[in-house]
């Protein structure tokens, strides 16, 4: 057969199957054959798996880059990941495609511009496909019922973020109901920051008046309750709508079972989780000389280790449809980064409510998983696969990514042979983010990507990214694979 590449003898892994001893051929940056022993002409590129899991690309679907105000006016003092930092680390952690945020201000009348300034942010930046969801934070009438029609059919922008916490962002259940209308009928997946915003900001108030402003006390002013209360009440819009939504890094157990009671009563209702809610506790937040900023994210990390079980029931079980790193990097030793929280109040241990919220995560994502799911034995490989892979590309419509399969893109991450992994315990600086800082700093890998393939190109090999900066693509995305609208009412209304 005509083949430019061949993965040879790998431990091919989908959602559904494992095959050993199995060879996949690439032609185009797309893969064409999947089977034993394949014959291929003098001269084609050949890798050797050498047994080892050939797992699909990672697809992470939650991840912040270049965002300041929509802008970055001061590039050699930002404080986060830009496109080419941040893909840079995603290809180093097995990730091949990646979903990042176009983020509207609340003064912005349309969508139009801000989609196109994060093109012109992102375009020959990334070394990774790349995609956009459009953060909605003032859905007027020209937005939802003008932009949304034009995000999707001239964009191939099909999923939109809501926020029902943080002043500049937040929604009201009235606009909230406006977007799930418009979006229902465009088939646009609704994303979720669900928690309630008066209950933070009233303990936030209330604990400053009794100086609990440190680090820790960022989790204290939001209790599983404020998640839980924010989720159940978004569910019964969407039930009311009858359309799709994502809840968004949800860290509780209260909210993973709302939402599998939902899902057990047949609504198109999905889930997301993130590594921090598996592999780390409230004591992060804990750390003295303020460094229990570094773990300050929202949802807050748990405190209690039922938490935690829940979510990794949640994601053995199902109820998580997808599995995203929320990578939102703020630098530790910068003065707008995460020790923001120390510039006001005149309090030794600063005020939690300025430290900017998010964790680096884009490139532990996959490793973190597989050797603290898949290789300890609490996830199958195809779980794996499933939820890092496979779902995320159904959820948003990249037919082309996620599987490995005739037809598919030739995204593929190859891990080292287990015999010959020698287990290490992370530092920063083994990372490719532009960050100073990992939240996961001390914990140990059993294995690590070995190649990370994207359209048939080798991109990262042996510790070290070989691939190009802009080599990455825009993927412009259709609707939603996954269940959607049922036709089932609560009244007699109809949209």
């Amino acid at each position: 057969m005509d083949f430019d590449v061949i993965v040879r003898n790998g431990t091919v892994v989908t959602a559904s199957d494992i095959w050993e001893c199995c060879d996949i051929g690439i032609k185009d940056g797309t893969i064409t054959a999947v089977g034993p022993r394949l014959i291929a002409a003098a001269g084609v590129q050949e890798i050797d798996a050498e047994g080892a899991y050939v797992t699909p690309g990672g697809v992470d679907t939650h991840v912040h880059l270049s965002q300041l105000d929509g802008l970055i006016p001061d590039l050699p003092n930002y404080v986060a990941d830009t496109y080419d930092t941040g893909t840079r680390s995603a290809v180093a952690g097995g990730t091949t495609t990646v979903i990042t945020f176009a983020s509207q201000m609340k003064k912005d009348e349309s969508l139009v511009p801000v989609i196109e300034e994060y093109h012109k942010l992102a375009k020959g930046q990334s070394y990774c496909d790349y995609a956009f969801h459009v953060i909605v934070t003032n859905p007027t009438e020209h937005i939802v019922e003008h932009d949304f029609p034009k995000m999707v059919e001239e964009y191939g922008i099909t999923s939109v973020k809501l926020y029902m916490t943080y002043k500049p962002m937040k929604l009201r259940d009235y606009q909230i109901l406006d977007v799930m209308y418009s979006a229902r009928k465009l088939g646009i997946t609704t994303m979720v920051h669900a928690e309630n915003a008066d209950i933070i900001d009233w303990m936030t108030e209330h604990l400053e008046k009794k100086l609990m402003t440190n680090p820790h006390h960022h989790g204290t002013s939001r209790p599983p309750i404020v998640e839980s209360e924010a989720t159940n009440r978004v569910i019964s819009l969407a039930e009311l709508m009858d359309t799709p939504i994502l809840l968004v890094h949800v860290s509780s157990g209260h909210a993973t079972k709302h939402i599998r009671d939902a899902q057990t009563r047949l609504l198109p209702i999905y889930g997301e989780t993130c590594p921090q809610y598996l592999f780390l506790l409230a004591d992060s937040m804990r750390k003295g000389d303020f460094e229990g900023a570094k773990c300050v994210c929202s949802p807050p990390l748990r405190e209690n280790k039922v938490d935690q079980d829940a979510i990794w029931a949640g994601i053995k079980n199902g109820t998580f449809t997808t599995f995203s790193s929320d990578h939102a990097p703020t630098k530790w030793a910068h003065p707008n980064g995460k020790q923001r929280g120390l510039q006001h109040g005149n309090l030794p241990y600063g005020k939690f409510r300025y430290i900017p919220n998010g964790l680096p995560g884009v490139e532990t994502r996959l490793p973190l998983l597989f050797s603290g799911g898949v290789l300890s034995g609490r996830i199958t490989p195809q779980k794996f696969v499933e939820v890092t892979a496979t779902n995320p590309a159904k959820l948003y419509g990249l037919k082309k990514k996620g599987a490995i399969g005739p037809g598919f893109d030739a995204d593929l991450t190859i891990w080292y042979p287990q015999e010959m992994f020698e287990p290490f315990k992370l530092t920063n600086e083994m990372l490719h983010h532009a960050i100073d800082y990992t939240p996961f700093e001390g914990i140990e890998f059993k294995n690590w990507p070995r190649y990370t393939i994207i359209r048939g190109k080798v991109v990262f090999s042996h510790g070290q990214v070989v691939g190009q900066m802009g080599y990455g693509q825009f993927i412009r995305r259709g609707k939603s694979l996954l269940p959607g609208p049922r036709d089932v009412w609560l009244s007699e209304w109809r949209p």
